[in-house]
């Protein structure tokens, strides 16, 4: 069996999209997905399949929420090697301390042209940031709710993204890797 991460975006977020946890895992289940679990009310789930395409598995699950509750999320699916190489390569190793300043933020594909000079003039003096790979990496020591870098990290890069601060992202690899054991 193969072990996944969802990351839903935009679900229970200002009282739109909503999605109960238990209705989310019903409907994962439905499709055949095992040992499905979540985390938090923001779309965080783990689960198995034999299925080993994320493009089409990820369709299925957007179309079965939009089937059951009338919008289709976006589901960013990852393999648990994906979640596991995004954590080993964090270039902020502050994050062990302060958790919830740094954030990764998942990208659905790879970025063939980001605009990293507009990155630059969007961050403050405090705020550091890498691309690596298919994750932006933002060390945010005074938050991200009022950062302009934050903001704009999507349409800089060019590709959809959902961020996770990194507390709840080591959270959901605990999850996947005892699913995987």
């Amino acid at each position: 069996m193969n072990t996944f991460i969802a990351l839903f975006r935009g679900i229970n977020v200002g009282g739109h999209n909503i999605l109960p946890m238990k209705e989310l895992r019903a409907a994962l289940e439905n499709l055949g997905l095992a040992n499905v679990k979540t985390y938090i009310q923001s779309g965080n789930v783990v689960f198995q399949s034999e299925m080993s395409r994320t493009n089409s598995l990820s369709r299925d699950i957007s179309t079965a929420i939009r089937k059951s509750h009338g919008f289709a999320p976006q589901v960013l699916l990852l393999p648990l090697e994906e979640l596991q190489q995004a954590v080993a390569s964090n270039p902020f190793p502050e994050a062990e301390s302060e958790p919830k300043t740094v954030h990764l933020f998942f990208l659905a594909s790879t970025a063939s042209n980001p605009d990293v000079e507009k990155l630059e003039t969007l961050k403050t003096d405090t705020e550091r940031f890498r691309l690596i790979d298919r994750v932006f990496y933002l060390n945010a020591p005074d938050g991200i709710g009022r950062s302009k870098l934050a903001a704009n990290v999507e349409k800089a890069i060019g590709v959809a993204v959902t961020a996770r601060n990194w507390r709840s992202v080591n959270k959901i690899m605990s999850m996947a890797a005892d699913l995987a054991v």
